[in-house]
């Protein structure tokens, strides 16, 4: 089996609802996110001969999800009052809501299915939530 392995960063706030600690307050993160790719075959013809895939285009589509989450303040739905989120429109702050609670682990998986969607066989999906502590997600 082959494999192929890139990395995208961004930085965005975020906080755990309902957490016991210091993480139940707002506080930012450079986020680093590694994709595995994996394939059984090379392609046998074309530009692309000999590879999985053209780097590039894994890069920038790892990037394409990374960039949209990029400076914004990510939250879980349904954990800020709407009186909250009313003031953080109001002031032009961009909220991303989630249907998960935002932690390393979970962004793990969601970052693997979404380049799930983007076609890829994906291996294994690493999020660095700060340089010494990640989470992975791979299937069984």
């Amino acid at each position: 089996m082959y494999t192929l392995k890139t990395s995208a960063s961004f930085d965005s706030a975020h906080f755990l609802s309902g957490y016991e600690g210091k993480c139940a307050n707002i506080h930012g993160h450079r986020w680093k996110v590694e994709i595995e790719v994996k394939s059984n075959e090379l392609k046998d013809e074309g530009n692309i001969r000999g590879m999985i895939v053209d780097f590039s285009k894994l890069k920038e589509d790892l990037k394409s999800i990374t960039g949209y989450l990029d400076h914004c303040f990510i939250i879980e739905k349904g954990t800020l009052k709407s009186k909250t989120m009313e003031a953080l429109a109001d002031e032009n702050f961009r909220i991303e809501e989630m249907d998960f609670r935002p932690t390393a682990e979970n962004f793990s998986r969601y970052f693997y299915t979404e380049m799930e969607n983007k076609g890829y066989k994906v291996l294994k999906a690493t999020v660095y939530e700060t340089p010494n502590n990640c989470a992975s997600y791979y299937m069984d």
